[in-house]
């Protein structure tokens, strides 16, 4: 829909210029950027800032600039009802029903890929998220960032982007041994010691089964052993045996990765950390200070230098963070975005003026952040505490309300604002719940069509001539949201906000399930009128297709059929 806009819009200036009404415009814009959807319908379809633009090349006012495009508007075929002129000189566009009507050819011909579009043109792109430390499973905090980067993941993928889901396992830091310590103490507990579990210790289950294991196979080799013999081969096992359980948490919310990124082989074996900083020590990038290593992030605009290598020789995560993204730029991607907790945004400027030190424009490296959840069942706070060992695991979530209402829930809201997750409410068979709501959307749409297809009703295609049977304002409002689709796709891929397909839906749901209710008692989809009920079921048809699709995109199933909820009409 936008492109017939657009065109329009290239000819209209086209007509201008040649009939020097305005000026040439030599560094003319795309002029399909200038256009956007109108957040208020009384403002049209489309409305285009390209007068406000043009007003500095062309020496007037904006409004006039607007006020000359408009009297030399061209638009042969008609698709253009009316062109108003609004505030500074926004040009506000309405098509004619035809347009919309004959737009919803492209669903019916796109099918499952309706709603995606090649806006990425191929580019290589690596989204790394989640990257919990492996040192326990995952919690519903966790979860969030997992989700929340594989539908951006999916969105990009969704846009022509060739998309690489990494995760980096963290495996080489002090929580590393701090796990392998809390193992060993549950080693000597197994065989009769009585032994105190430290503050930082890890005190879940799954650190007793490591020590089960270890037990087993080693018998009591390391009971009296120091912490030099014992430390290696409890931290290997245990991150391997934790790593299995992210893995599995990940898996039960269908999330997989392309890359699997260990910091202790790739960074640290391989000795890419230190030729790293020594690199940047010979560009005198580094200095030391109190024992320690310092990073002239300063020079980048940072507020005081960072550490990467602390006092007692170990680097810090700054330093891991420099030598990772080297290796990532090193593998040809075109673009690197990082999906990050919200607390780690005031490591963002550091990262940047190292990667643009490392020769790489920092521009290439995009961040998007993860707020925290707050956990509730019926209004109730969950109480949650790792160190504690009370901790509320994405499993025990997911196991609960099912992967489609976790992964739902977690892209309500936009990822940088807060979240409540109502463990209650997710698992409600009403409309009270969201993603009850959308999905009964989707049954009752595959409901009516078969029941068409029972009626023996010939399958919906796209028909010109009977959709202009469709009179009722409700129906040209469900075909836009439908058009609407690719659009919307694009703007969240390249926004980072997989939140906005989830708005999409529920409006679009909303608005389905109204025109139905009103409709079902005179203007039925299925009625007396054959013309009126093709149009309708095409509709219906290119409804469903779309909702398919945006759910599809955000990782939830697509029921044809479901359990109606018991304050939902009864179809007939």
């Amino acid at each position: 829909m936008k492109t017939i806009v657009a065109k329009i819009l290239e000819d209209t200036l086209a007509r201008a210029e040649r009939e020097g009404v305005l000026p040439p415009w030599p560094e003319r814009p795309n002029l399909a950027a200038t256009i956007d959807s109108p957040k208020q319908a009384a403002h049209g379809d489309w409305a285009s800032n390209v007068a406000m633009l043009y007003a500095k090349a062309a020496r007037l006012p904006p409004r006039e600039v607007a006020t000359r495009l408009k009297d030399r508007l061209v638009d042969p075929a008609g698709a253009v009802a009316a062109l108003e002129i609004a505030g500074p000189g926004f040009l506000n566009f309405r098509l004619v029903p035809e347009v919309w009507w004959r737009g919803l050819a492209e669903v019916a011909a796109r099918g499952p890929r309706f709603g995606r579009s090649d806006v990425g043109a191929g580019q290589k792109v690596d989204v790394e998220f989640v990257s919990v430390n492996p040192t326990g499973p995952m919690h519903v905090g966790h979860g969030r960032g997992a989700v929340t980067g594989d539908a951006i993941a999916a969105l990009l993928e969704a846009t022509g982007h060739a998309v690489t889901r990494e995760y980096y396992i963290n495996d080489a830091g002090n929580q590393v041994k701090t796990l392998a310590r809390s193992v060993h103490l549950r080693y000597r507990e197994l065989f009769g010691e009585k032994v105190e579990l430290p503050e930082e210790s890890y005190p879940g289950e799954y650190v007793i089964g490591i020590a089960r294991e270890l037990a087993r196979e080693h018998g009591d080799r390391y009971l009296r052993a120091p912490e030099s013999e014992w430390l290696g081969p409890f931290a290997a096992l245990a991150v391997t045996r934790v790593l299995e359980l992210i893995r599995g948490d990940l898996a039960a919310l269908g999330i997989r990765f392309d890359v699997w990124f260990s910091e202790k082989e790739r960074l640290h074996e391989t000795g890419a950390l230190r030729a790293v900083l020594d690199d940047f020590r010979e560009r005198d990038l580094l200095y030391d200070k109190d024992g320690a290593v310092f990073f002239r992030s300063t020079l980048h605009g940072d507020d005081k230098d960072r550490p990467v290598v602390k006092s007692t020789g170990e680097p810090t995560y700054l330093a891991g963070d420099i030598a990772y993204h080297q290796d990532k730029f090193r593998r040809g991607f075109d673009w690197c975005l990082n999906v990050w907790g919200a607390d780690h945004h005031g490591d963002i400027p550091r990262v940047r003026a190292a990667v643009e030190e490392l020769g790489v424009d920092p521009l290439r490296l995009r961040f998007t952040l993860v707020q925290m959840v707050n956990l509730l069942r019926d209004g109730q706070p969950f109480k949650m505490s790792k160190r504690a060992g009370t901790v509320v695991s994405l499993r025990e979530v997911v196991e609960e309300v099912g992967a489609d209402a976790t992964r739902f829930f977690f892209l309500l809201r936009r990822s940088d604002a807060q979240l409540d997750f109502d463990v209650g409410l997710a698992r409600k068979q009403s409309n009270e719940n969201p993603v009850f709501y959308v999905q009964y959307g989707h049954a009752r749409l595959c409901s009516i069509l078969r029941r068409a297809a029972e009626q023996g009703l010939a399958p919906p295609r796209h028909d010109v001539e009977a959709l202009r049977s469709l009179t009722l304002p409700e129906e040209l409002d469900l075909a836009k949201r439908v058009l609407s689709m690719p659009e919307l796709v694009a703007g969240a891929a390249l926004a980072f906000e997989p939140h906005r397909l989830v708005f999409f839906l529920q409006e679009t749901v909303a608005a389905f399930h109204g025109y139905y209710t009103r409709s079902k008692n005179s203007d039925k989809v299925i009625g007396p009128d054959p013309v009126k009920t093709r149009a309708r079921l095409f509709l219906c048809d290119c409804l469903r297709q779309a909702m398919a699709n945006a759910l599809g995109i955000l990782g939830v199933s697509a029921p044809e059929r479901m359990e109606r909820a018991a304050d939902q009409d009864a179809e007939d």
